[in-house]
C-alpha cells in the first residue's frame, strides 16, 4: 500500500486516535548520489539527486494503526482547533 506524502497546506492525522504529530514513516528511495573518495579510501556524499519516492507505509506513533492514517487540509485542523 502507498501513501500520499502530505504537501505544504495537507498534514497526516490518524483517524483512529486523532494523533497529528507522530508517526513511523518507512519510504522507498531510488536516488543517485555524487560520492567523493580522499586518498585514504573515506567517501562522503557531495550531492544526492533523488529519482523516485514512494512511501510504503505510515503507522500512527501513539495507537499502532496504519490503516487509519489519513491526509486532511492542515485549515481543517486549525478550524477544529487541534493545531
Amino acid at each position: 500500500m502507498s501513501t500520499q506524502i502530505p504537501g505544504p497546506t495537507q498534514r497526516w492525522r490518524c483517524g483512529g486516535c486523532g494523533n497529528l504529530t507522530r508517526f513511523d514513516v518507512a519510504r522507498v528511495r531510488r536516488t543517485t548520489e555524487f560520492w567523493h573518495f580522499d586518498l585514504a579510501g573515506d567517501h562522503e556524499v557531495e550531492e544526492t539527486d533523488v529519482r523516485d519516492e514512494t512511501v510504503a507505509s505510515v503507522t500512527c506513533r501513539w495507537c499502532g494503526r496504519d490503516d487509519a492514517v489519513e491526509v486532511v487540509s492542515r485549515a481543517d485542523v486549525a478550524s477544529d482547533g487541534e493545531a
